[in-house]
């Protein structure tokens, strides 16, 4: 058996064509802030790949490029002008940002309605009493994947390892809303030696910990749908966190990477833009 892949773009391409439409009933263009720190590689082409998103669905993308040795009070103050500012809908702080700046507490000052990434407080709130609106990009995507191949989560022994705020937090969240039976995995799960057991009994399997090769081919459960969200550079290739020629013998579906969760993402934070745009202009009518 080879597993069939689960490729991002086919999913992307047709919730960017609602978005696109979507932009369309909008009174106007809606407008996403997005802010980097610094010039981080990765950080830019991640940006670029946004910005040209955006302009094909008819988005204004400004992007604002600040200074490496930003202070955190310093950026906390830029994203309140970027709140004050009606014209913009949305703002995405860019990661990674400098070590001595704190991602989440940037995201706490983000007001709510503007917030595209579904990282206040209030906002994944929300998720957890199933009401959300807008939720974590990535883990968005990966629901997305999830519901493409109409897979029935109900009773499902889904395992994610990977427990960040950005990922498997959110993910389990909305997981939990579909029934499946989750469980977290993470650096503590490694240590105690645990990790391969959750891992052989997964029908569902996330892993999202930018580690190569972290989850071996020979734990995947036979017939597994495996999302590998893992971005590794090794040996000038771009691998995912699990062992993807051994894995794709033994699951039923496998995402590749590159080309499997990373398209979605983007698209997703397009309709998350447009969703709070709406809401925006919705209130001032």
């Amino acid at each position: 058996m080879l597993a069939k892949l689960l490729e991002g773009k086919i999913v992307a391409d047709k919730i960017k064509e609602k978005v696109k439409n979507s932009v369309l009933s909008l009174r106007q263009a809606p407008v996403l802030a997005s802010i980097l720190v610094g010039d981080n590689p990765s950080a830019l082409a991640y940006v670029k790949i946004q910005a040209k998103v955006a302009q094909s669905l008819g988005i204004t993308y400004k992007l604002y490029q600040l200074e490496q040795n930003i202070s955190q009070d310093q950026l906390i103050d830029f994203v309140l002008k970027l709140n004050a500012d009606t014209s913009v809908n949305g703002i995405i702080v860019q990661v990674p940002l400098p070590p001595d700046i704190d991602y989440m507490k940037i995201c706490e000052f983000i007001q709510p309605n503007k917030d595209v990434e579904g990282m206040h407080p209030t906002n994944i709130g929300k998720v957890l009493f199933g009401k959300a609106r807008i939720a974590a990009c990535t883990a968005n995507a990966v629901m997305e994947l999830l519901d493409s191949i109409g897979l029935d989560l109900y009773g499902k022994e889904v395992v994610i390892v990977g427990h960040s705020e950005i990922v498997g937090k959110p993910l389990a969240m909305l997981l939990l809303e579909k029934f499946a039976t989750v469980t977290v995995c993470h650096i503590a799960t490694s240590k105690a030696g645990k990790l391969e057991d959750h891992v052989k009994r997964a029908e569902v399997l996330i892993v999202a910990v930018g580690q190569a090769g972290l989850i071996k081919g020979e734990w995947i459960k036979e017939g597994a749908v495996v999302v590998d969200v893992g971005i590794n550079h090794l040996n000038d290739k771009i691998v995912g966190d699990i062992e993807f020629e051994s894995a794709a013998k033994r699951a039923a579906y496998i995402t590749p990477v590159p080309g499997g969760v990373g398209p979605l993402t983007v698209a997703i934070l397009m309709r998350n833009l447009v969703e709070v745009a709406k809401a925006q202009q919705s209130t001032k009518s």
